[in-house]
């Protein structure tokens, strides 16, 4: 199934999940590298954004650089 062009809120209700960008950052961890890519696809422009704010506040540093280079 395609996805696009959703919101953080649609794809925690979706995937049912409390947190979409912390379950993304959690498949990364767990080496589901091609499930982040297809998450983050699945955002819409501000979630996208939204993830990348979340990734460098919230996230340990050591996972920044590898994630970001995962999902451009």
């Amino acid at each position: 199934m395609k996805r696009y062009s959703k919101t953080a809120a649609q794809q925690c209700r979706f995937y049912e999940v409390d947190n979409i960008f912390e379950y993304m950052v959690e498949t990364y961890i767990n080496g589901n590298h091609s499930t982040l890519r297809r998450l983050y696809r699945e955002l819409n422009k501000e979630a996208r954004k939204d993830f990348i704010g979340f990734l460098l506040v919230e996230c340990p540093p050591q996972y920044h650089t590898e994630i970001l280079q995962e999902i451009v």
